[in-house]
Parts: structure tokens; sequence; C-alpha cells
């Protein structure tokens, strides 16, 4: 004959429990742990995966090269190539510490060789200086012309998001989307200038900076609508191996998701 299970009672202070509540508390546990362990699983798989960028924090370098302030603030470093070759040129996009962009900073050096100190900032083989404060000194005084590869590709209707350069390529991650809203909105008022991310018909990422018809910042123009999905229209410019995008501000639409 068996006990009627429904008739155990449990007393708190008891070593054991009965058979029957003890089977009923394991069977509860067991699930509660597979609930728990299968929302984990959901929610790492359900995530953005973490962007391939790089912020070397900490790491003050030491560069050198020659200022070009328009139409987005770059440092041009030219390093010896192979023998009979001419020099390999890099561009680094400059910005200031925090959410600041480098205008200020490079005033009166455009053309000119510098050396600085600053912090290497990378993603998808664009690279960027935070330039550490009065860093900036000039080399000689002579300035040199600087001159320009390329020219118009097209006009164009694009889709994408205007993110802040400074946070998306590695200083933040995420550096892009909502979560990122209010963060990037505040670097691009500071002068960070503004990239615009696309992908084309293959699917593959491209990157274009952010300007005006006449060349010119459109920072505070665009805060409205960073780090959301939207449609704009303008020209498109292939300058030293980079994209600029040539916009009137008043093209730019957002897109019902």
């Amino acid at each position: 004959m068996h006990k009627d299970e429904s008739s155990e009672f449990y007393i708190g202070y008891q070593p054991q429990g009965p058979a029957g509540i003890m089977r009923y508390v394991r069977l509860r546990l067991i699930l509660l742990a597979a609930t728990v362990i299968s929302v984990a699983i959901l929610l790492v798989y359900g995530q953005r995966p973490f962007a391939d960028s790089f912020f070397d924090f900490g790491n003050l370098q030491d560069f050198e090269g020659y200022v070009i302030e328009r139409p987005v603030p770059l440092l041009m470093v030219e390093k010896i190539g192979a023998p009979g070759s001419l020099p390999v040129r890099r561009d680094y996009v400059l910005v200031a510490e925090g959410k600041h962009g480098a205008e200020s900073i490079i005033n009166g050096f455009n053309g000119k060789k510098v050396r600085l100190r600053g912090t290497l900032i990378r993603r998808d083989g664009i690279e960027m200086i935070e330039i550490a404060g009065g860093s900036v000194q000039a080399i000689g005084s002579k300035s040199r012309s600087l001159s320009k590869e390329g020219g118009a590709v097209g006009k164009y209707i694009l889709t994408g998001e205007i993110v802040d350069s400074k946070c998306y390529l590695g200083v933040m991650n995420p550096g892009q989307s909502k979560p990122h809203r209010e963060c990037a909105s505040l670097c691009i008022r500071g002068g960070i200038p503004p990239l615009f991310v696309v992908r084309d018909a293959a699917g593959r990422k491209l990157h274009l900076w952010l300007l005006s018809a006449d060349g010119l910042p459109v920072n505070m123009d665009v805060l409205d609508f960073v780090a959301e999905p939207v449609e704009i229209s303008g020209a498109v410019e292939k300058i030293d191996g980079k994209l600029y995008f040539l916009i009137d501000p008043v093209s730019i639409s957002r897109l019902k998701m």
C-alpha cells in the first residue's frame, strides 16, 4: 500500500523532505535551468556581432606628414617604397580628443609638414588619428601644394546610415544604429566628420564622406537623421581613393522600416 503523496507535508527544519515533494521540486528546478540557458543562448545569438574595429586606447604614437584641411581633415603620410618607385601614400583622418573635430587644431597648417602625437583608430581600411592636445608642431615653414587625383563618379540616390566617423571606426562598439544615436549626434555636432555607410548591389559595404554640394561640412544639417535608415540623393566623387557624397540636406528622407 502506497502512501498518498498529496498528504505529504514538509517541515522546514528537517534535513530531507518527503519523496513526492522532492521529485516535484527537482523537476521544476530542471525546467527552470533549461529555460534560463535557452533564453541566454537566444540573447547571445540574437545580438549584432561586434565590428572588426580598433582603438589603440592609451597608446600614443608619433606621426609625421602633410596636413590637408579640406574637404575632410587628413594627415598625408609618405613612406619610402621599393627602390625606383614613388613613395607610398597613407592618409589618416584627423579628429581631436573627446567629441570634437580637428579643424581648430590644424587651422593654418594646410599643406605644411607637421609632427604630432595621437591614438590610432581603424576599421574597414579607414584609419584615423585622435590628436593629443598641444602635440601638433610644424616641421619647417614652407607649404606644399598637394595635388588631388580623381573626380566625379556620378549622381546617385543611396540608402544607408549616417554615422559619426570617430565612434564608428572604433572608439565605440557598437558605434552605429539607434543605441548610439545620442552619442553620434553629439560627436557630429562637435565637428566629427559624418560618414554615410551604404551597401552596393553586391552587398559590399561602402563609406562616403558627407559634404554639401559646395564641398563644405554638413554636420549641423544632418543631426536629425543620424543613426537611422535614410535615403539621400547627391553627387559622388572619388578623390585620392576616398568617396565623397556631395548632397543637399533637403534631399535626406527617412526610410519606413
